[in-house]
């Protein structure tokens, strides 16, 4: 599923019209990557947990000349399943 599916999904299962249907998820998700900018985690029960993972700089290799650089530190948001989700999707095997 992608964005314009979700949005649509969205639109019949609350019978709101699409453009509405976009605005809401384009609001969630807008909301929910300034909250990981800003540091928060996100907790959504049932469904997971968004966070950022910090991860520090070190040495590494290119792999084309075997020069060995310094990878800069940095931050990757991160997601765990819930368990709920985890239940529902290995029913759906």
């Amino acid at each position: 599923m992608n964005k314009s599916e979700l949005i649509e999904a969205i639109a019949q299962e609350t019978n709101m019209p699409l453009r509405e249907a976009s605005i809401v998820t384009n609001t969630i998700l807008d909301s929910m990557v300034d909250s990981l900018a800003a540091g928060d985690n996100i907790e959504i029960r049932g469904f997971g947990s968004f966070m950022i993972k910090i991860y520090e700089s070190y040495f590494g290799r290119n792999p084309k000349t075997g020069e060995k650089i310094q990878v800069p530190p940095k931050k990757l948001p991160f997601f765990k399943v819930g368990k709920e989700l985890k239940e529902r999707v290995n029913i759906a095997d």
